[in-house]
């Protein structure tokens, strides 16, 4: 600003700096000084020039300059005061300046002064200079500003007090959170504390009291864990202004003391419960709780009783008798006595709901009451908020909230305040949102698929669903209403609540969807309707298409279709993007017609990247299901598709789609495109790009089983090209889709692979041969081989395929050097059997083949083994070496082969294991294979002989053969869970420590991660074999571990009811037991041993389970006092923020220690290793912890991440946990649950 008023350009500021450097001693107008330099230019450029180049204007000594800086702040003119605060602000802002005592002392009197300016400009600027300034003065000068601002705040004068409490919130916000300055935050907070205490009890000014609940607010919520020694004393002052008669006081109050409850000790948190029941049973609670934490446990009991009190108490209101009979049935009998208490909350919360007063008695007229002669609707709104909270931090409770807390929300669809009912919606919204947190299959439902379908996993969700007939009817019939009125709030809270219902039990609108389209179309037509209006509503559609089967919507495609086709063309992107995606699934049900818009879309280049995108994929839809409709315009279509294929912004999209239209049950004509899509798919292949890659693979797959016909050979030669870079055990899906399109080249194409031998082929059987082979990528290796084989290809006949699989096991070790691993002995048996299978000819052959190999001493051992697994595969689809290998191979020969006759071979399976004590567990390998294997139908016959034989060997003293039996044991058991349970039961009732071990390891084999029969049976027993987590035999405590970690994994629903009687047990091992450490002599050393280490981590292993599957249930801050790992504290970083954070102080110090622990320069390099390991373990908790909002105001985290920050090792490490190598909590990165 130019220091008459007028704006400083380019063109005056030399000249204005001169004059404000050298003030004249006659005073210049803007206008003289503007003539001056128009008349002059090249004098006054000289003049300034000179000025400039003066030795003494650059003022090279801080402490004159800033004299002279406070010399002109003094100045009668405000711009020349202006311009040097300004001036003094920027050189404060420097990090080389440095004040010496005397400037700190001149430059704080001088802004203090400056505080009083009666320029508001000049004001603004000094409260600015505060921030940078007490980072540079030392602390008593710091004092002197809190002083100073503390007493002008309580000054008569309004614009003085204002301009001190911004000047003291200014100094709060940079007073220091680390170690080394928390001596001068103690010190300026002790002084402001003393001086707003006394201004909080000035009851004659108000605005003094408010001004210092605010700073006290941003004080505490800022520096509440540096102000322990103040807690007291500041509760003692805010707890008097709850009762202050000015509504503004006490919610500043409740603010303060929102920001200092969590980190105040139990004590005072207990003189605050007390002190509010205290207030409470002198008269009507004003407003409800927001949330209900575990420390108010104790007293959950006294506020139930005083609110039960209250609803009642009004003698200025009535309550609805119907509405009173409808809470009553709201009861929560027969529980827990926590849920007791808030079962008598929630039905505080509920009456309140309905809380609603009488008309006005006063003959007034309707124009005359409004909103502030009835304020009931505070009180019903903070009910719902209140079970809002409840729902949200009470999973725990969400099966009683269905009976409890949803009746009384339906109940409240049609209140009439249009805020109030908008809450209704919502906290309705988040009951369902919280029961589909809750399941453990994340995402959308589709069309389709059973409701029921996991119920028993999921106790809400079967609830619902059984409540869905009930209460979807009333939840239509209010809504139905809603959605035609002109109300925004009312509209959208509706569609989100839809949007929910639709979410978390597909289906359930199906046979009301003829009365919600009319309010659907409203809101999509309707020209007063927002933008965000029709983005939610065409969202809700979406969704509502997604979960719900076609021929709901075929009949009303005359009137849905237009407005959609309307949103498409609008000219908002979000709204044209949102209306594509609702197009893309109408597509399934609606005939040829609105198909134009999105044609359009397809065909701009001028469009946003998402419209473009969905306008492709939206038009690959329409393709696919009505491509036969299209006539003339498909070709046209196609040829854009090729060029979206080309396009690289949009080649993903477009491959999907060009994927989607292959697979067509209308097969589309793609011959005009198929040649040179083929050549850019095949370029596609060389990608760093790996969706891209997938996508491509996935995309020719179609196009080959689809089209082969069009498909000459030498157009699939720049794909064959690509893939044996594909084929490799380094991406193992990359190569499993890659065999999948090579399985489908040769059952489609087989000319094609004629060069395949020398290409692909050598990589297909290097992957065969891997250790990491298994799973889907072995199943596809089975199909392709079999394809092959049956293709007739020349050079790829069953001879030449059996001799690849086999030559490398004709010498003990692979042609690199290295060991042939055991999973590739499992692997090629497999290929062997697959290509027997397809050859039936051949069989005879081979089986010869492989018993020669077996009874031949000159052959090596390998084929040998080879040979044993081969024959086993070959019998379960239709004397040896002494090594151990041969012997495993042989015994699961045995068992593949019994599979196939079962009345042959089992008698002589299980006389052999009773009459061999010596081959004992090598044939109860085969008994497994066998009970793994055989249908329940074909094994119940032979369930008594093979218990029997089971039970006799349950107390062997082999660890080994014990876990045999014990797997034998719960794979029967499967069988006939009904009749074999209690066996079990009565076996660890009655049995030794050895054979309690071996039940409990079978319980765990009964846990299978899909529905069984058995589940309903084990959900009723299991307690019984979990209260062996208190058997004094430390073996059977870890195995009792292990079955309780199965369950919480596979079957979280056996479990979770008795959460609260196993925890105990369960924190009980984390401890280490110093009974259970030894010392053991090695010669000259001593080797310390303990024995409960694997129950720990066992232990451990659970607690971390529990953590995704059984959440609800946990008490987090109990959990934390008990949780020891640095995965499990990333882990509830990021589910439980808060509960962390209430910790966080107990946590740093450990995570400390570890980050900054070096390894004895000595030390051998598995040391260095291993430590380095565990700090970049401690590394990814502490990122995860900094991740949390607002984690830094704690002084002892934000000490730690300024100590990581300047530290080059640990910032070295930090960096790469976050973003690099190892990085982050991936899939890969999880705790052993096996």
């Amino acid at each position: 600003m130019c220091p008459h008023g007028g704006a400083i350009t380019p063109k005056h500021r030399p000249l204005q700096i001169y004059f404000y450097l050298n003030p004249p001693s006659v005073k210049f107008s803007a206008g003289s000084l503007s003539g001056v330099t128009s008349l002059c230019p090249l004098q006054t450029r000289h003049v300034v020039g000179a000025a400039d180049s003066c030795p003494s204007t650059k003022m090279s000594n801080v402490s004159y300059h800033i004299s002279n800086l406070l010399e002109k702040m003094t100045s009668t003119d405000k711009d020349f005061r202006f311009m040097a605060t300004n001036d003094l602000m920027l050189e404060l802002q420097k990090d080389s300046i440095k004040l010496d005592e005397d400037s700190e002392r001149k430059v704080v009197t001088m802004l203090l002064k400056l505080l009083e300016d009666k320029n508001g400009e000049v004001q603004n600027l000094a409260v600015k200079c505060l921030a940078p300034l007490v980072r540079k003065v030392k602390e008593p000068q710091v004092e002197t500003m809190v002083d100073t601002l503390c007493s002008n705040m309580v000054s008569d004068k309004e614009q003085l007090r204002d301009i001190s409490s911004m000047g003291l919130k200014t100094v709060i916000a940079e007073l220091p959170l680390s170690s080394a300055g928390l001596s001068l935050t103690v010190s300026v907070c002790k002084k402001i504390t003393s001086q707003l205490i006394g201004a909080m009890g000035k009851q004659d000014d108000v605005s003094v009291q408010l001004e210092a609940l605010d700073i006290l607010s941003d004080m505490l919520g800022r520096l509440s864990g540096a102000l322990v020694s103040f807690h007291s004393s500041l509760l003692s002052s805010l707890l008097p202004q709850l009762t202050s008669p000015r509504m503004a006081v006490r919610k500043r109050s409740i603010l303060a003391l929102g920001h200092l409850v969590p980190c105040c000790s139990p004590a005072l948190f207990s003189q605050l419960t007390e002190h509010l029941l205290t207030e409470l049973a002198k008269g009507p609670p004003t407003s409800m709780t927001r949330t209900c934490p575990k420390e108010m446990s104790p007293h959950v009991a006294t506020v139930t009783q005083l609110c039960l009190k209250f609803m009642t108490y009004d003698p200025n209101y009535n309550y609805d008798d119907e509405d009173q009979q409808e809470d009553d049935s709201m009861d929560v009998e027969d529980v827990l006595d926590e849920v007791l208490m808030t079962s008598h909350l929630l039905k505080l919360s509920t009456s309140s709901i309905k809380y609603r007063p009488s008309p006005p008695t006063a003959p007034e007229s309707d124009d005359e009451y409004s909103d502030d002669d009835d304020m009931s609707w505070k009180v019903r709104r903070s009910s719902i908020k209140c079970l809002e909270a409840l729902i949200l931090t009470r999973r725990d409770l969400l099966l009683s909230f269905y009976s409890s807390i949803c009746p009384a929300l339906l109940a409240r669809f049609k209140e009439r305040e249009e805020n109030v009912r908008a809450d209704v919606f919502t906290a309705f919204s988040t009951l369902l949102r919280q029961t589909r947190v809750g399941s453990s299959h994340h995402g959308n439902v589709k069309a389709g698929s059973d409701p029921a379908l996991g119920s028993e996993d999921e106790p809400a969700v079967a609830m619902l669903g059984t409540q869905v007939e009930k209460d979807v009817p009333v939840i239509v019939k209010t809504l139905h209403r809603q959605l035609k009125e002109k109300s925004i709030w009312s509209r959208q809270g509706c569609f989100c609540l839809l949007t929910e219902l639709s979410h978390t039990v597909p289906g359930a609108l199906e046979q009301h969807i003829p009365a919600l389209i009319p309010g659907l179309v409203f809101s999509l037509t309707d020209k007063s309707t927002s933008s965000t209006m029709r983005i939610d509503a065409l969202s809700f559609f979406h969704v509502l298409l997604l979960s719900h089967p076609p021929e709901a919507f075929q009949p009303h495609m005359q009137v849905l279709l237009p407005p959609v086709v309307a949103c498409v063309e609008d000219p908002f992107y979000k709204i044209t993007s949102e209306a594509l995606l609702v197009a893309q699934q109408l597509v399934r049900v609606m005939r040829p017609q609105g198909h134009s818009a999105t044609a359009a879309g397809l065909k701009a280049t001028d469009i946003d990247q998402e419209v473009k995108e969905r306008a492709i994929s939206c038009m690959g839809h329409m393709v696919c299901h009505l491509g036969d409709h299209l006539g003339v315009e498909l070709q046209g279509v196609l040829a854009i598709f090729l060029e979206r294929l080309k396009n690289e912004i949009t080649r993903l999209t477009a491959v999907r789609t060009i994927s989607l239209i292959s697979a067509s049950p209308l097969k589309i004509n793609l011959s005009s495109i198929l040649p040179e899509t083929l050549s850019v798919l095949g370029s596609f292949l060389r990608k760093n790009q790996r969706a891209l890659k997938l996508c491509t693979l996935a995309c020719l797959t179609a196009l080959v089983t689809h089209h082969a016909a069009s498909i000459k050979p030498a157009a699939l030669e720049p794909v064959l090209s690509e893939l044996p870079a594909l084929v490799d055990e380094g991406d193992m899906h990359v190569s499993q889709v890659s065999i999948t399109l090579l399985t489908c080249m040769a059952k489609w194409c087989p000319s094609s692979l004629a060069k395949i031998s020398s290409s692909v082929l050598p990589g297909v059987f290097r992957l065969v041969h891997s250790p990491l082979l298994q799973g889907a990528a072995l199943a596809a290796i089975l199909d392709f081989l079999q394809a092959l084989v049956l293709s007739k290809t020349s050079n790829l006949g069953y001879s030449q395929l059996l001799k690849s699989l086999t030559d490398p096991f004709q010498r003990s070790q692979s042609s690199d050097g290295t060991t042939i691993h055991r999973q590739s002995y499992q692997s090629v048996a497999r290929c062997v059997a697959a290509l027997s299978s397809s050859c039936a000819k051949e069989t005879p052959a081979t089986v010869a083949g492989l018993m020669q190999e077996v009874k031949n001493p000159g052959s090596p051992e390998s084929a040998r083994v080879l040979a044993l697994l081969c024959l086993g595969e070959l019998g379960r689809s239709g004397s040896l070496g002494r090594s151990k290998e041969v012997k495993t191979a042989a015994s699961c020969a045995l068992g593949s082969m019994a599979v196939g006759s079962l009345d042959q071979y089992l008698p002589f399976l299980l006389t052999e294991i009773s009459a061999q004590p010596r081959r004992q567990y090598l044939l109860l390998h085969s008994l497994k294979e066998v009970i793994s294997a055989c249908p329940a139908s074909g094994l119940s016959a032979h369930v008594e002989s093979i218990w029997a034989l089971l039970f006799a060997n349950c107390e062997c003293q082999e660890e080994g053969t014990r876990n045999l039996v014990a797997e034998c044991l719960g794979k029967l058991t499967l069988v006939s869970a009904a009749q074999l349970l209690p066996r079990l039961q009565q076996l660890l009732r009655a049995g030794s420590p050895l054979a309690r071990s071996t039940v409990v390891t079978a319980i765990k084999f009964t846990i299978v991660d899909h529905p069984a029969p058995v589940d309903s049976v084990l959900k009723e027993c299991i307690g019984d074999f979990l209260k062996t987590l208190q058997d004094e035999d430390i073996n059977v405590r870890r195995v009792a571990l292990v079955m309780f970690n199965s369950a919480a994994h596979n079957k979280p629903s056996l479990i979770r009811g008795l959460l609260a009687t196993v925890l105990p047990h369960l924190y009980k091992e984390t401890q280490i037991r110093k009974d259970l450490i030894r010392e053991v002599e090695m010669g000259p050393f001593k080797h310390t041993v303990d024995d409960g280490l694997d129950v720990r981590k066992a232990a451990f292993e659970c607690m971390y389970t529990l953590l995704d599957s059984c959440l609800e249930g946990l008490n987090i801050l109990q959990f934390l006092d008990h949780m020891l790992t640095f995965l499990m504290l990333a882990r509830l970083a990021s589910l439980c923020p808060a509960a962390v954070l209430q910790r966080l102080d107990r946590l740093i110090e450990p995570l400390k220690a570890t980050c900054t622990t070096k390894v004895k320069a000595g030390s051998v390099k598995q040391e260095f290793e291993k430590q380095e390991e565990l700090r970049r373990s401690a590394m990814r908790a502490v990122a995860a912890l900094l991740a949390v909002p607002e984690v830094e105001r704690s002084p002892s985290m934000a000490d730690f991440a300024n100590q990581i920050r300047s530290n080059a090792d640990m910032a070295s490490i930090y960096q790469s946990v976050q973003g690099g190598e190892g990085g982050g909590l991936g899939p890969a990165e999880s705790m052993d649950i096996s």
